[in-house]
């Protein structure tokens, strides 16, 4: 991609209501545009980080066994009249009326229609265990929508549920689940904490909040520092890593602020090892048994013939929120280095040249050789001054930067992962050092 024929457009002023980082630099490198209150445009840049969130998201559910689907962003009030929640959910809940005068709103969440439509098709123990999944569109009537896309009113939200015969089933979904979000976040390079915590409108009696460490979080979280010596890459999807995790995630304090105990965490928890910091918000799991299968007559016949309500948990992960957590965690000192898993780009060059002299042409011989080999490229091909040049590419973000100027021989080129030091080398073996980190074969 040629950067002049790119739609990125970087202001040098941004709003004084944009108050975190995250939420400044998104606007002020092109990513997000406000349309209205707590709603926003994804602009090129940040809407192609959001597919590769949206990417490494699904792969994971995929390797935990959830199957995915598609749920529409209206629902029927009658069904959330039969759980119950209508009147109660709140005024978050967006609600209108057809030209049939029917009742609807913008789904909030999908436990209720998940709920029926189990109902409708699945009869037998012998279709369970099941998780279903979906990515979606979600809008919620925030009284106060803040912080860009971290606090917003309409977010892209993924969210799991699962129907299982038993209690004891449903709580090893429960930790399948849990598994499956500290393998996707660990992929995102993010550090995020599973912390006990309330329930809340979704309701149940067992949930957990994931949690990374920011300065600008808005929930306080209290921690023996202990839970952070987790490293869940080799665990495989096996009942003995979901109690290894059980364990883990049992021995040491974590709770967010509504859920904390202090005269406990004072009690099982040394001096050395207790912290409290601010954090974010980046996942959401809850058991909730048969809070919904009951009251929507969710029935399975089991093996002996007795008709049961499944036992159910919800499972959800704030897709367009981690674009804001990710900057949160990455971005310091004017320079932002996105995790390789997510990276707009896969590199960007920087020509130092001007229209069609030798440098310029050396460095788009560079980006077609670069394209020829499955890398994502964006080349700098602007008549900006070069130190507009670095400042702009240190703010986007791309990890990896390729400097062509005047100070190396033809087959040279400096080249320079952010927040290390420039190297030369010659275009073979940048080529293998890109396919080393991104993991490309040929």
């Amino acid at each position: 991609m040629k950067l002049s024929r790119y739609f990125l457009p970087v202001l040098k002023d941004i709003s004084s209501d944009a108050k975190i980082k995250s939420h400044q630099l998104m606007l002020r490198i092109g990513m997000i545009r406000q349309s209205s209150a707590g709603i926003y445009s994804w602009l090129p840049l940040g809407y192609k980080i959001l597919k590769k969130i949206e990417k490494v998201v699904r792969e994971e559910q995929d390797k935990s066994g959830a199957i995915e689907m598609l749920m529409p962003t209206i629902q029927s009030s009658d069904i959330w009249r039969e759980s119950g929640r209508y009147e109660s959910y709140g005024e978050e809940m967006l609600r209108f009326k057809d030209r049939q005068d029917r009742e609807l709103l913008y789904g909030p969440t999908n436990e209720e229609l998940i709920t029926q439509l189990f109902r409708d098709n699945i009869k037998s123990y012998k279709s369970l265990p099941l998780m279903l999944y979906h990515i979606q569109w979600k809008f919620r009537d925030e009284i106060r929508p803040r912080f860009g896309i971290m606090r917003c009113r309409e977010f892209l939200m993924k969210d799991t549920y699962s129907f299982d015969l038993s209690k004891e089933d449903a709580q090893k979904s429960y930790f399948r689940m849990m598994l499956c979000y500290l393998k996707t976040f660990q992929k995102l390079e993010l550090k995020a904490i599973p912390t006990k915590a309330e329930t809340g409108p979704i309701g149940g009696d067992l949930s957990h909040e994931f949690i990374i460490l920011a300065d600008t979080g808005e929930s306080e979280i209290f921690l023996d520092k202990n839970i952070l010596n987790f490293d869940p890459s080799n665990l495989k999807y096996s009942e003995n890593s979901f109690l290894e995790i059980s364990n883990h995630y049992s021995k040491y304090y974590s709770a967010t602020t509504e859920m904390h105990d202090k005269d406990k965490f004072e009690k099982i928890t040394t001096k050395k090892s207790q912290m409290i910091k601010k954090g974010i918000e980046v996942g959401h799991i809850f058991y909730f048994g048969q809070k919904y299968s009951k009251p929507l007559n969710a029935i399975v016949n089991s093996k002996d013939g007795k008709n049961v309500n499944v036992y159910m948990g919800s499972y959800g992960i704030g897709v367009s929120r981690l674009v804001g957590a990710v900057i949160e965690a990455k971005y310091n000192n004017n320079i932002m280095k996105w995790p390789k898993s997510i990276t707009p780009f896969h590199v960007a060059i920087i020509n130092l040249g001007k229209k069609n002299d030798s440098i310029s042409k050396k460095a788009f011989k560079l980006y077609d050789e670069l394209l020829k080999n499955n890398f994502e490229v964006i080349i700098d091909d602007t008549e900006n001054n070069p130190s507009n040049k670095f400042k702009n590419f240190d703010l986007i973000g791309i990890p990896f930067q390729i400097i062509v100027g005047s100070k190396n021989k033809d087959e040279e080129f400096e080249f320079k992962e952010l927040g290390k030091d420039t190297k030369v080398v010659k275009i073979k073996e940048l080529i293998n050092i890109l396919e080393k980190e991104y993991k490309i074969v040929k």
